[in-house]
């Protein structure tokens, strides 16, 4: 119909003699009539109708979203659940509110794609299907692994930061920059002219975003609210998602797990508004109080006679300490090597030889000559495998200092 169109307009009123024609005619006739509904096409009088100039457009967004419906409860049903369509939600990027909920299936959007589709079981009683998420950041989520998806913070990058305190009058200039660089000599290895051509290569991105102005090769025009118009201009540019992995584990191995669980966090928290009455909003409900008497059992909490529960005081310091003691042992049994546990605000030096994926999070293992340890681990110290690393304990983390670059703290 739409090639047959006259500027988008079908005349219809004409009734052909041959019943071949009229059966096509009664048919166009009829998916009009649908179309209108749809609000694709109009009916100016009998038998004349008006195309939508978006109708193919539209038609195709909605035979796609209708595949992923059928995705989303073909992934449901692997898990034997079934949930309203109504309550499901198609993001292409990073949602707008944070989505934390349960993997229910994660793919490849195609066989060219590089990037993961993931589909969430959310605590707000709703179905998220998300695109467009770098596979790295799902790499530890597995079906069933509890998770938090945002959009990425956009914050003024410390090169921004650093052009506009050069910068004197609106002008930045790199030789001035670079005679600073040279003086202070806090660049590291020294490579003073590379450290300011990528301030450069900045400003040439921003440039074609029209952020500031080329004016010769030693003069850069920067306007007042450079650093949030470059921070908009990265915000705009990136679509990509921020992946956190609260838990590698599913709710039921959660439940009785011995070390620090997502459902221990959200237990010591008063915080319960954000979980639905319906879905898995409210199977988390339920696992946190099978969680709670599973605590009474172990000992970590105790019942009052007025039905009040009390915990063990700094509950996920000790479920994480007994959790790394017993898996600490385990591994020393593999190694042969004795399992020492790091304390809080201590140095930690050795060889990163692996990790290591528990109920309290995932750690680091950091072995020396003559024992290992573990320690929690961050996306930064994986670039470090079979290397020498240092850092320093804290509160349950871990602050590292890589590549024997002092006051280089991650």
């Amino acid at each position: 119909m739409v090639e047959e169109a006259d500027a988008r307009f079908l005349d219809l009123r004409h009734e052909p003699g041959e019943p071949k024609r009229q059966f096509e005619r009664t048919l166009r006739l009829r998916r009009l009539a649908k179309l209108g509904r749809m609000d694709l096409a109009t009916e100016h009088a009998p038998g004349v109708w008006e195309l939508n100039e978006r109708l193919e457009p539209t038609l195709r967004e909605l035979s796609e979203r209708g595949d992923i419906i059928r995705t989303m409860q073909r992934s449901l049903a692997a898990d034997g659940l079934e949930r309203d369509p109504m309550t499901f939600r198609i993001h292409d990027g990073a949602p707008a509110t944070p989505v934390t909920g349960r993997v229910l299936d994660k793919y490849l959007a195609n066989e060219l794609g590089d990037n993961l589709t993931v589909v969430v079981d959310g605590i707000d009683g709703r179905t998220h299907h998300i695109a467009n998420i770098d596979p790295m950041q799902l790499e530890d989520a597995r079906i069933g692994s509890v998770i938090e998806i945002g959009r990425a913070e956009t914050t003024a990058r410390p090169s921004d930061r650093a052009i506009s305190s050069i910068a004197e009058g609106g002008i930045y200039r790199p030789s001035r920059h670079l005679e600073q660089a040279k003086f202070e000599g806090r660049v590291p290895g020294g490579d003073h002219e590379g450290y300011v051509d990528a301030h450069v290569r900045r400003l040439e991105a921003l440039r074609r975003a029209r952020v500031v102005e080329r004016i010769d090769a030693d003069q850069w025009r920067i306007p007042e609210d450079f650093e949030s118009r470059a921070a908009a201009y990265d915000a705009g540019r990136s679509r990509q998602a921020s992946v956190r992995i609260l838990s590698a584990f599913d709710l039921d191995k959660q439940i009785g797990a011995d070390g620090a669980t997502w459902l221990d966090r959200r237990l010591v928290s008063p915080e319960t508004s954000d979980l639905a009455p319906a879905g898995f909003g409210q199977q988390v409900r339920e696992a946190m109080d099978q969680r709670r008497e599973h605590h009474v059992e172990q000992g970590d909490a105790t019942r009052s006679r007025d039905g009040r529960l009390f915990y063990r005081r700094n509950l996920l310091a000790t479920l994480r300490e007994r959790e790394l003691a017993g898996v600490g042992a385990e591994i020393a049994a593999d190694k042969g090597l004795p399992f020492r546990a790091a304390a809080d605000g201590e140095s930690v030096s050795g060889k990163f030889t692996g990790t290591v994926q528990l109920s309290s999070g995932k750690f680091a293992v950091v072995e020396k000559a003559h024992e290992f340890t573990l320690v929690p681990w961050r996306p930064v110290i994986d670039r470090q495998l079979d290397r020498e690393v240092m850092g320093i304990v804290k509160g349950g983390s871990v602050s590292w200092q890589l590549g024997r670059q002092r006051g280089l703290g991650l």
